[in-house]
């Protein structure tokens, strides 16, 4: 079935699992999505995320998702590890992070994947060649433009809501 994340076409607590890999920084509203996942999963199902981290820092986050968006404009936002457990923890979905590593992204095929137009391409190669030295350094930034992401992996579980009689 094909549906949006912000509306998905299943019954409550019809999944023991859901999973998302490489898809949630698109999701154009998160706490929608989250809502949809925490009603689809039944009590004590689980949720598997995959998705590159936004930066650590201001200065990283900002060349992160700018050079994101001109390369793909359906990118929505990379949260931060931070972002993302306060996010589910507000839908009643505490999580943690099961891994980190970092992604290493080859550039010629990365925008060549998605049909980046030239202009894009270009403003891409200037924002990289213009970036301060602790963003070069933070994304491993190689001479031919190659790159390395952070990546984690988020498990998180709904609640068993167990009722009691007195």
């Amino acid at each position: 079935m094909r549906g949006s994340v912000e509306r998905l076409p299943f019954s409550d607590a019809a999944f023991d699992w859901v999973v998302s890999r490489y898809s949630a920084h698109h999701w154009r509203n998160l706490d929608v999505a989250l809502a949809e996942i925490a009603r689809v999963l039944r009590p004590g199902g689980q949720v598997c995320l995959i998705d590159v981290m936004g930066g650590p820092e201001p200065l990283l986050d900002s060349h992160l998702q700018a050079v994101e968006l001109l390369r793909d404009p359906s990118h929505v936002r990379n949260y931060t590890q931070t972002e993302w457990l306060a996010r589910f923890q507000e839908h009643s979905l505490p999580a943690r992070v099961s891994h980190r590593w970092r992604l290493p992204i080859e550039f010629t095929s990365w925008i060549a994947r998605i049909g980046t137009p030239a202009e894009r391409v270009a403003a891409i190669r200037t924002l990289w060649a213009s970036a301060p030295a602790e963003v070069r350094e933070h994304y491993a930034l190689a001479g031919d433009l190659s790159f390395e992401l952070d990546v984690a992996m988020l498990l998180a579980a709904k609640a068993v809501v167990e009722l009691f009689h007195v």
